[in-house]
């Protein structure tokens, strides 16, 4: 189950805004599951800027490697160093431990203008993804 409180895009990335100028990243449910067991994450350092739609890392499987973007514009804040210890957090805990990377985002209409739960939801069910 998706949480209600994220916001997602059509690539299978999340956004959970923390209420204090920052944004938790991270992949969904969904990525994980199509990506298999993940065994690899790189993630950029803390202080890189990216634009919203920028990669900002990959993620690697048994099966595949899949770039991650990020949804909104801003500065990296925080880095989730468990994932680097244990990827496996991903497939374990996508939308809690296995966060990627805290975002000091510079636009909250970036955040507001990503897909809701119900909206990620239909997206998935229509098989657009």
């Amino acid at each position: 189950m998706n949480p209600s409180d994220y916001r997602y895009t059509e690539e299978h990335e999340w956004a959970h805004d923390r209420g204090d100028g920052t944004c938790r990243l991270g992949i969904t449910e969904f990525a994980q599951e199509e990506l298999g067991e993940v065994v690899y994450v790189n993630l950029p350092e803390v202080g890189a800027r990216f634009d919203a739609g920028d990669e900002i890392g990959t993620v690697e499987s048994v099966k595949a490697v899949a770039e991650i973007y990020t949804p909104v514009t801003g500065e990296v804040v925080e880095v989730n160093e468990a994932i680097a210890d244990d990827p496996e957090l991903l497939n374990e805990d996508p939308h809690g431990k296995g966060w990627l990377i805290a975002l000091r985002f510079d636009s909250a209409d970036e955040l507001a203008a990503l897909m809701d739960a119900a909206a990620y939801q239909t997206y998935l069910e229509k098989g657009e993804g």
